[in-house]
Formats: structure tokens, sequence, C-alpha cells
């Protein structure tokens, strides 16, 4: 009995994980989407507004870095995914430790926006950016995803090193 609990626990977290990914690149593609439909390349709306949404093309990486690298960086996201899924589906398995929720929720936010993200280099060569706050460089729904997931993923490691050097054994969902 314990052996079929141990199994659908994995399926679960993997089906989990999948969902999670799969709405932030749906989310991101949609948002994207109305954006380039609906406003004109460098509008705001509202105008002038602290937030605000507005129309940008980005070809370089976060924060507008890295302009007119779209090929490297496509590169990048591919090599990116790659080691997410191995990180997730290999190495958190025969680390007992770091097969949990939290860090898996993490690693599925950063691949759905990782994910997301190339569609637009692969489809338009640029990525659309839309989210405006104050004179921060614009970004998406994407971006938010991989920078919450990276902090989640993150603090869920530090949180394993913390229980770990105070003596505590950390038993993780599955075995």
């Amino acid at each position: 009995m314990q052996r079929r609990s141990n199994l659908w626990a994995k399926y679960w977290q993997t089906a989990v994980f999948f969902l999670i990914t799969l709405a932030i690149v749906l989310g991101d593609q949609f948002s994207k989407a109305w954006i380039r439909s609906n406003l004109s390349l460098g509008e705001w709306l509202p105008e002038g507004a602290f937030f605000h949404l507005t129309h940008i093309r980005n070809t370089g990486a976060a924060f507008g870095i890295l302009q007119d690298y779209t090929f490297p960086l496509t590169i990048a996201s591919f090599i990116g995914v790659g080691i997410i899924l191995v990180y997730a589906f290999v190495i958190c398995r025969r680390f007992s430790f770091l097969n949990n929720m939290i860090s898996k929720a993490g690693l599925a936010s950063i691949l759905g926006g990782t994910v997301g993200n190339l569609i637009d280099r692969i489809n338009l060569g640029y990525v659309t950016d839309f989210l405006g706050v104050g004179t921060f460089p614009a970004f998406n729904v994407a971006d938010s995803s991989v920078t919450v997931g990276t902090a989640v993923f993150a603090g869920s490691l530090i949180y394993l090193v913390v229980k770990e050097k105070q003596g505590e054994t950390v038993i993780s969902e599955q075995k």
C-alpha cells in the first residue's frame, strides 16, 4: 500500500509541475497577444501613469541588456529548459531531500517563464514586454514568473540548508 501511495505522490508532483508550467506559458502568451492586438508599439495605457501597460519589443534579455542577441539568447533558453528538466526529474529524485513541492513549483515557474519568452523569440524574433512600473524597464508575465520562481526555489534550498545545519532531518514527500 505504501508503494502505491508513493507512486501516486510522484505522479501528482509531476502533474502539478507541468500544470504550473502550462498555466504560466498560456497566461504569458495570451497576455502578449492581447497587447500586440490592442496597443501600438510604444503606446502607454494610461498615458503617463506610474503603473501602466506599454507595448515594447525586446530583442535582448532582462532589463534590455544584450539587445539584438536573439539567437544566442534562444540557444541559452533551450539549454536552460534542458537543465531545469534534468534537475526536476533526475537530480531531485536522486537526492530525496530536494524532491518537494515548493522547489518543484519554483522550477515549474522558471520553466514556464523561460518557455513563454522562448516561444516569442522563435516566432517573432523578439519578446513582447508590456508591464511598466515607473522608469523600471518593461517586463512581462514570463519575466515575473522567472523572478518569482527563482526566489521560491532559492528560498526552498536555503530552508533545507538551515534545517540541515540545525541538525534536523529534512524528510521529503517521497522516498
